[in-house]
């Protein structure tokens, strides 16, 4: 028997140069799923809560501690979640789940996150120590809670848009009026 006749149906072709590890990989992900300005908001939301939580992570010590813990909880699970939203906006992972249940998750959970988050960082204004390292943490929380809050809004806007072009038009009042046989 040949080696060609035994190898030939299941040996894969040298595939050349066109096909490499980062095309391979870039296939994976799709950023056409976001507008850019949801995207710069992600991305914004995303790097902000990190920054926020690397900056209070190097907090040595602190006074009034309650308000540096609340912050690292709500910075962490900020960056965690809208690090979620970002991979299953920008994986297959959106094919397979519904698109609806998705971009209403990310519609509450981004504002409620922006919320817990302006107040996380209002907490944590009013229990600080004045250090610089607070002090820069705080500036992050306070840009990636308006951050949240600017992506609600232009989900807000996208869904009052979607819901104006499905609305029907209102029949004239004058077919209203007049008798179904005439």
């Amino acid at each position: 028997m040949e080696n060609g006749a035994v190898y030939s149906p299941t040996t894969e072709e040298d595939p050349g140069s066109s096909r490499g590890a980062r095309r391979g990989l870039a296939a994976l992900f799709s950023l056409g799923r976001l507008p850019l300005p949801r995207r710069v908001l992600k991305g914004l939301q995303l790097l902000l809560s990190l920054l926020a939580f690397v900056c209070e992570e190097v907090v040595s010590q602190c006074t009034l501690c309650g308000g540096l813990y609340f912050f690292e909880f709500v910075s962490c699970s900020a960056f965690l979640l809208s690090l979620l939203f970002l991979i299953v906006y920008c994986t297959s992972v959106y094919n397979r789940v519904d698109a609806i249940k998705v971009k209403s998750s990310d519609f509450y959970i981004t504002l409620g996150t922006g919320c817990v988050f302006l107040l996380a960082s209002i907490i944590f204004v009013s229990t600080h120590d004045r250090t610089s390292v607070e002090i820069a943490a705080i500036v992050f929380g306070f840009i990636a809670s308006f951050m949240f809050l600017f992506d609600f809004i232009a989900m807000l806007c996208e869904k009052r848009r979607e819901s104006q072009l499905r609305k029907p038009e209102a029949p004239p009042t004058e077919a209203l009026t007049e008798p179904l046989n005439a």
